[in-house]
């Protein structure tokens, strides 16, 4: 918190909002109110809230090896076309799957071992959760790295007017509390400065055949939110 008397010259000050990782770039505006000719205060709040899951975005590791790499790269091949075929009908659009790598992993009595691996991700709705999460337990070569939990958009939109509005609440009460302290009446609102930090939760998981997992008890998907705000009292 900053307290300090003087007229103060306003300027236009970059403003986001809430996001998540499937939007576009944060939308930037500004507010800026009139001018102060008695004591500014500067406040920055921090508010940070919950929404419901709406689906998952999943990362899967595939590792094959054999003596060289081409063989390597032949069983990764054929691992890869199973893990497609068995998930490809779970997910919703398309499979994520970059250009592989190989590398020595031993040597052992002078023969090499080679290693061959991708990732693949994707993303799927709360009802196949669980299934994806089975079958890729069964599926030789493959380790579920973490779950993503993933807001719909008017979950997103909602979650972001409520911190808003927590945040500009919260300021408000700070400030009045500090003009009542410096004998001071009148509270007016000269600027805000917002900036939002999306946060998805990742859950790193073992990918086993039992027992059965419910999306409910994935960890929530989590926006944060912070405002610093200058206020005119007088």
């Amino acid at each position: 918190m900053r307290i300090w008397t003087s007229a103060v010259r306003l300027f236009a000050v970059p403003m986001a909002v809430v996001g998540f990782p499937a939007l576009s770039a944060p939308l930037r505006a500004q507010v800026q109110g009139p001018r102060c000719s008695g004591t500014v205060l500067q406040l920055t709040v921090q508010e940070q809230g919950h929404t419901r899951t709406d689906r998952f975005r999943f990362t899967l590791r595939l590792e094959a090896e054999a003596s060289n790499a081409a063989a390597a790269l032949e069983q990764l091949n054929g691992r890869l076309a199973r893990v497609r075929t068995e998930l490809r009908p779970l997910v919703q659009g398309k499979l994520e799957v970059p250009a592989p790598s190989t590398f020595p992993i031993s040597r052992s009595e002078s023969r090499d071992r080679y290693r061959a691996s991708t990732t693949i991700q994707g993303t799927l709705s709360r009802s196949t959760y669980d299934t994806l999460i089975q079958r890729a337990g069964r599926l030789p070569g493959v380790r579920l790295q973490g779950m993503t939990s993933l807001a719909s958009a008017q979950s997103q939109m909602e979650l972001e007017e409520r911190l808003l509005r927590r945040a500009l609440a919260r300021g408000q009460s700070q400030a009045t509390s500090t003009a009542s302290a410096l004998g001071l009446s009148q509270v007016k609102l000269l600027r805000i400065d917002q900036r939002s930090q999306p946060v998805t939760r990742e859950r790193a998981m073992a990918a086993t055949a039992a027992p059965r997992f419910r999306p409910g008890e994935a960890p929530l998907p989590t926006g944060s939110l912070s405002l610093t705000l200058d206020y005119c009292l007088s």
